[in-house]
């Protein structure tokens, strides 16, 4: 019997996955959390093989969640409206083992959680395709400016941690707008955060 914690906010999705997959003769839903911090507690006392996690839910995000699990024995599959890349590489990075799309046909849960217990990767193809194209075009130098700001630290601030003049920060700054092509700090910072750019 292959034991499956849910976790997904919204509460009707969450009642529908779990009568979904408590119909597979080999399956049992052992747990239902409604953000990532209730699903990594139900994974660590339940124990159990696969944790299926949304990404958009209150306190901790799904992918948090899931950095957080990665290195147990419980195998995490990413269900998700969001098909943004830097979502999937930073899904990637913290060992999950699916990442499927939300308008998937719901067959596909099912037969994506036996080749995921089978040792199998199963990843939505139309990401397979944005994660080889989109690489960050910031410099590391330009990186660590941009996770300043990020910070909340202002151009004096940078200039003094990184032991560099204002000026200097300024050009950084005008230089990571343009390669991003946005208009200010606060979209610089969306992007990169959304792009999975971020540490």
């Amino acid at each position: 019997m292959i034991r499956i914690v849910i976790a997904e906010d919204q509460q009707m999705l969450l009642g529908a996955f779990g009568s979904l997959l408590n119909l597979e003769e080999d399956m049992e839903v052992v747990g239902k959390a409604t953000n990532g911090e209730e699903a990594v507690a139900l994974v660590r006392k339940q124990q159990p093989d696969i944790c299926i996690m949304d990404i958009e839910m209150p306190g901790k995000t799904g992918l948090e969640a899931a950095e957080e699990l990665k290195g147990l024995t419980c195998k995490v599959i990413i269900l998700t409206t969001f098909a943004r890349t830097g979502y999937f590489q930073r899904a990637l990075k913290a060992g999950v083992r699916g990442y499927l799309l939300k308008d998937s046909p719901s067959e596909e849960l099912a037969s994506s959680i036996r080749r995921v217990m089978a040792g199998k990767r199963i990843y939505a193809p139309e990401l397979m395709d944005d994660v080889y194209s989109e690489e960050n075009p910031l410099t590391d130098r330009e990186k660590e400016v941009l996770e300043l700001v990020a910070d909340g630290k202002n151009t004096q601030e940078i200039a003094e941690q990184l032991s560099i003049k204002t000026g200097t920060v300024r050009n950084y700054i005008s230089t990571i707008l343009d390669k991003l092509d946005v208009k200010n700090r606060i979209e610089a910072i969306k992007q990169s955060k959304e792009k999975g750019w971020f540490k």
